[in-house]
């Protein structure tokens, strides 16, 4: 799913226009609510390009305009051989993050849920925690309670166990509460009866465990489905499996994040319109990533959260 490891995505998938007019955004107020009255469906917003060129890319201004973001997932958190937990390629309690943390938890303040993304493509993370959960789990903990997280993103592209996922899940929930948010990211073919890249079977997860599942942020993108239509979407909800208020539709925000599945602006909108008016209990919609999403780039990246609140309103 990440940037960093692109030519993976690309052999894994080998295996198996022009943007529409801006959402004019008013600045928010100090009450301001992140989400947009006019509707329950998720923005949810990947954060892992935290430097662009040295450069501190701060999230705020999702808040600092009215984009109606609902979730920003800051990735990756990588559980490391030799004992260490990296945030990409840092310590998360480095000291360049301080910014960056202190930045979240404003947002977090205006109603917006932080989530850390675990694993992505990166391998090990999850194998460790599979087959040594005592030594790396605490590590994992320890993050989530530190930087004050909302929730879990796990992006399984390993291979896992069933029993091993379900373990992970059951933990989270006995240590932060039933309403800590726990979220997948799986390729959009593991949501109906297709390939994936964690492993297990999710039809298997989400009939053991579908109460804590809080949502699947499903990649429809890099060889795993596309946004161009309904059609992927419509698949995974004939599949049976999992409702439609659990399927957030992930979607790139820039072609350059990915070698294919990138959807302009005007066609990703249409779809998204048609979305919500076949499934009312459409889940939402999720970006790969901030910091140079259409139509504002790298200037303005704020402005793809503005507008796919407007197309679920």
């Amino acid at each position: 799913m990440r940037i960093r490891s692109l030519f993976r995505t690309f052999a894994l998938a080998a295996a198996v226009g022009l943007g529409a007019p801006l959402v004019a955004a008013a600045p928010a107020g100090a009450a301001q609510s992140a989400a947009p009255a006019a509707t329950s469906k998720r923005v949810v917003v990947y954060y892992q390009t935290q430097f662009n060129n040295g450069t501190y890319v701060s999230p705020r201004a999702m808040t600092d305009n009215n984009t109606g973001v609902t979730d920003v997932v800051v990735g990756a958190i990588h559980l490391n051989g030799d004992g260490s937990v990296a945030l990409n390629d840092d310590s998360p309690d480095n000291a360049k993050f301080d910014q960056m943390w202190s930045d979240l938890g404003a947002m977090q303040a205006k109603g917006v849920h932080v989530e850390g993304m675990v694993g992505g493509a990166a391998q090990g993370s999850f194998q460790r925690l599979d087959s040594d959960f005592a030594t790396y789990y605490p590590k994992l903990k320890n993050v989530i309670t530190t930087h004050h997280l909302d929730g879990v993103d796990l992006d399984v592209e390993e291979s896992m166990s069933l029993g091993g996922i379900e373990h992970l899940i059951d933990q989270l929930h006995t240590d932060f509460g039933s309403g800590f948010t726990v979220t997948l990211a799986p390729v959009a073919t593991a949501l109906n009866g297709g390939g994936n890249l964690s492993g297990f079977s999710y039809d298997s997860l989400y009939r053991d465990r579908a109460s804590s599942i809080s949502w699947f942020n499903t990649q429809f993108y890099c060889g795993w489905g596309s946004l161009s239509s309904t059609s992927g979407y419509d698949g995974i909800i004939a599949h049976g499996v999992v409702p439609a208020s659990k399927v957030v539709a992930g979607t790139l925000t820039n072609a350059a994040n990915c070698g294919s599945g990138y959807v302009p602006m005007n066609t990703l909108t249409a779809t998204v319109k048609s979305l919500v008016a076949k499934y009312p209990t459409f889940g939402g919609v999720a970006g790969w990533e901030y910091f140079n999403s259409d139509p504002g780039g790298t200037a303005a990246p704020w402005q793809w959260a503005a507008n796919m609140s407007a197309a679920m309103r």
